[in-house]
């Protein structure tokens, strides 16, 4: 299903074309998740993740989208990022919960800086949304370089593109994101 065949489908009937885009893409989207995160997470987070990826690609589709002849495309990128952010959320809950009992009030050290870990965890959000901000597909290029340690050549195939594009691309990416860090007051 294309994203023109989409469009269309959605302007005679919404309910027709949320069913089938579910129907086309369930599997797909199903595996994205579950390999991002079923080390980690429970069946119902696994499901909560997929109907909140249909959810978002179904209210925020844009029919004049750049994947209006890939909409495999869009729901990959749709996907992973959703995948990405219920994973961060799932590890920061884990390592969150404990059951508070005296010993553990009593072992709190003072050298815990928590203003530290907050604005670190606040850079992080501004970086992620900067990232994002690039566009595709410099921003699955950025993050698969520097978040999933990938080389050129394994993006490249990931992406259909050639290495040295992947590459150059990247290098353009990454002045253009000092850029945008440089306007949020951010400097490398």
């Amino acid at each position: 299903m294309t994203g023109i065949e989409y469009s269309a489908l959605y302007e005679k009937s919404p309910d027709k074309a949320y069913k089938e885009l579910f129907d086309t893409y369930c599997n797909y989207v199903y595996t994205i998740v579950y390999n991002k995160i079923g080390r980690i997470a429970s069946a119902e987070d696994v499901e909560e993740t997929v109907s909140d990826i249909f959810a978002d690609i179904f209210f925020s589709y844009d029919t004049d989208s750049k994947y209006e002849n890939d909409m495999q495309g869009y729901v990959n990128t749709v996907a992973k990022r959703k995948a990405i952010n219920t994973y961060h959320r799932l590890c920061a809950r884990a390592s969150h919960y404990s059951e508070p009992d005296e010993e553990t009030f009593t072992r709190l050290s003072s050298d815990t800086d928590i203003e530290g870990d907050s604005d670190r965890s606040e850079l992080q959000r501004i970086i992620l949304n900067k990232i994002d901000q690039l566009g595709e597909p410099d921003s699955t290029i950025v993050l698969q370089k520097f978040y999933y340690d990938k080389k050129s050549g394994d993006i490249a195939k990931l992406l259909k593109m050639k290495a040295p594009a992947v590459r150059m691309r990247c290098k353009r990416a990454m002045n253009r994101l000092k850029e945008l860090l440089t306007e949020e007051g951010i400097s490398l």
